[in-house]
């Protein structure tokens, strides 16, 4: 508690002196250390950016604490996450994200994971008493509540987010928590919290399921260093604020347990030990600034082993993607016993709303399971389970769902690898039924919005065409040590694959049509419209290289460079609408530099929908959408 303390203070000095640029005290919550004592070995902290005394408890030091504060390269971010977002690998201790409440659908994943694998630990997920009210925390709860999960939520209750008072709000004074589960304590008091933090957490480790753990506590600095509290708290309300380490050194001190002289001592020890500390590491380099984009992804010795292990993988006459990504799906429940496929309505008998999954139950051990309906509950349970070592596996019954799960795609799932250095890393895979050219299927079921994941480092994109490559796709994700999202065209899902279809390669475009007077990118249904026209036109002796992109990213942009700069045309077709997408990101990346740019015989063209939404009726759909004659009315445009 005492080095906690301290080493708030020596973060206070530091950041006046313009040597730290933030900082977060967790001054009235250091008593929190005693679940330090409670934790054992194998257990994991989903930690709250308040938790430094825990943090200590469970190893993260003094010169660790200086390093987080200061960005140093040896810091458990070197310098990319913010101070006192805590991350201790070593400890079990989980990486926090700003986004408040983010961390608890991971920790119901973690605590799933030790449930596959019938281990005895507990994981501890603290968060804040404003955060609470984040519609994650409800779900990460019931997730727990109904898997029967040992989770441990930590609410550091000290009255206030950030300014505003909570107790009207808060889950606690509404009677939003199960009686069952809900243990209320004066957490000010660290022998208090001892005893009651050891019951719970035996209780949870013992099989009766999770906890709220509801600490009231004090907040005795400002919410942090760019806040004064004393703007919205009276001086009479900071004047009786609970200081855990004054309750417990009177204590001490009136049983006699040590003297006056022995905590002076301690307490000059201390000072003396995290001054030092903190001035040894202020001497340490800070990260080498061009190696930010190191940690991105995996290396790629790790990426070429996943697409080596695989190999390509040959056509079958006659096969639909349906039936090739339920064969990936089954050949990766018996090879991976790690793989864990998770999403509504994928169990037998339904089998998913597409039939990806259909009669896998009957071999996976109860890996095939259906999740609420909760898609911030699909993919946040997955990145717990990615990080606990499992091979998740999730199905989104349309990606135009992907709302609710859009916290802890952008949040979690691609910033874990890059915010630890690899320390935490989550290969999740997302698979969605995605696009138009389906009739009926309207706003909410017709989106081709590849440009919001292509958007996001470190993330894989990939789009098949065919059934081959879709199972390509799949064999090779369960293998890769990175997140990998897979849209797969609805319009062609129960397409037959034809009798001549080539193999189908792990990575990379493939060249569907070559010629030399255009070059034409295309992905997804983009594909069928794109080779329609290019036949066309083959008896007006206009020849063309079609190239299916397949990976989004990695892309592969060399193949298409070259063909670009033998060609001199250019056009890109998309059924995405034009701004921001990624077709048009793509032109923008063809021709910023110079040999592609001076190839250009003509301006290159953007084949896509306008700024509009898909429309229900069929009719009013193929006003909007690209069409055949869209595409050959572009080519025919880069060739006068």
């Amino acid at each position: 508690m005492l080095l906690s303390r301290e080493c708030d203070r020596r973060a206070g000095v530091y950041y006046r002196q313009g040597k730290a640029w933030f900082h977060i005290s967790s001054a009235g919550h250091e008593g929190l250390a005693v679940l330090g004592e409670l934790l054992e070995g194998g257990d994991f902290v989903v930690p709250h950016y308040r938790d430094r005394a825990l943090m200590i408890s469970r190893g993260m030091d003094v010169e660790e604490q200086a390093r987080d504060l200061m960005g140093k390269a040896r810091s458990h971010s070197g310098g990319r996450n913010m101070s006192s977002h805590f991350c201790y690998q070593p400890g079990n201790v989980f990486s926090i994200a700003s986004p408040t409440g983010s961390q608890c659908l991971p920790a119901s994943g973690i605590a799933w994971a030790a449930r596959f694998r019938d281990e005895s630990s507990v994981v501890l997920c603290s968060v804040g008493d404003a955060t609470t009210r984040q519609g994650e925390f409800f779900e990460a709860l019931a997730f727990a509540l109904e898997r029967d999960l040992p989770v441990l939520f930590l609410v550091s209750d000290n009255g206030y987010g950030i300014s505003t008072p909570t107790a009207d709000f808060v889950p606690s004074g509404l009677g939003m928590v199960p009686d069952r589960v809900m243990w209320d304590i004066d957490a000010a008091d660290p022998d208090v919290l001892h005893d009651a933090a050891s019951r719970a957490i035996a209780s949870v480790r013992g099989g009766g399921g999770p906890a709220v753990l509801w600490c009231r506590l004090d907040r005795l600095d400002s919410h942090t260093s760019s806040d004064d509290q004393r703007v919205y708290r009276t001086p009479d309300e900071l004047a009786v604020l609970r200081d855990p380490i004054e309750v417990f050194r009177s204590r001490l001190l009136r049983e006699g347990t040590v003297t006056p002289e022995q905590l002076m001592d301690t307490e000059t020890r201390v000072a003396e030990h995290v001054e030092e500390a903190f001035d040894r590491v202020a001497a340490e380099p800070t990260a080498d600034p061009k190696a930010v984009h190191d940690h991105l992804f995996a290396p790629q010795t790790e990426r070429d082993a996943a697409c080596e292990a695989i190999g390509p993988v040959a056509a079958r006459s006659g096969d639909t993607m349906v039936a090739a990504v339920n064969r990936a799906l089954r050949t990766g429940l018996r090879d991976q016993p790690e793989m864990v496929v998770f999403g509504e309505d994928v169990e037998d008998p339904k089998g998913g709303v597409f039939g990806f999954t259909k009669g896998l139950g009957e071999t996976s051990d109860g890996r095939v399971t259906n999740s609420p309906l909760a898609e911030a509950t699909i993919v946040g349970a997955a990145v717990g389970l990615a990080a606990a070592g499992m091979r998740p596996v999730v199905e989104l019954q349309f990606i135009d769902f992907v709302g609710p799960a859009w916290n802890q795609i952008a949040a979690q799932l691609t910033t874990l690898r890059w915010r630890t250095l690899s320390a935490w890393n989550c290969p999740v895979v997302i698979y969605a039924p995605w696009g138009g050219y389906l009739p009926g299927g309207g706003i909410w079921h017709s989106q081709s919005n590849e440009s919001l994941f292509t958007h996001l480092p470190g993330l894989r994109v990939a789009v098949p065409s065919t059934p081959a490559d879709a199972e390509a796709v799949f064999l090779e994700s369960f293998e890769a040590p990175d997140p990998t999202l897979v849209l797969l065209p609805k319009n062609l899902m129960r397409r037959r694959e034809r009798t001549d279809a080539p193999p189908s390669p792990s990575r990379g475009s493939r060249v569907l049509r070559t010629g030399s007077d255009v070059t034409l990118v295309t992905w997804g249904n983009g594909v069928d419209l794109s080779l329609a026209a290019v036949d066309a036109l083959i008896g007006e002796g206009v020849t063309t290289d079609v190239i299916d992109l397949r990976w989004l990213v990695p892309l592969d942009r060399e193949t298409v460079a070259a063909s670009l700069r033998r060609t001199g045309r250019l056009v890109v077709v998309q059924e995405d609408n034009r701004t921001s997408s990624f077709g048009a990101g793509l032109l923008a990346d063809l021709i910023q530099t110079d040999e592609e740019f001076y190839s250009l015989l003509a301006p290159p063209r953007l084949v896509t929908r306008d700024d509009i939404h898909v429309p229900f009726h069929p009719d009013l759909e193929d006003e909007v959408m690209p069409s055949v004659g869209d595409v050959a009315a572009a080519i025919h445009s880069v060739l006068r």
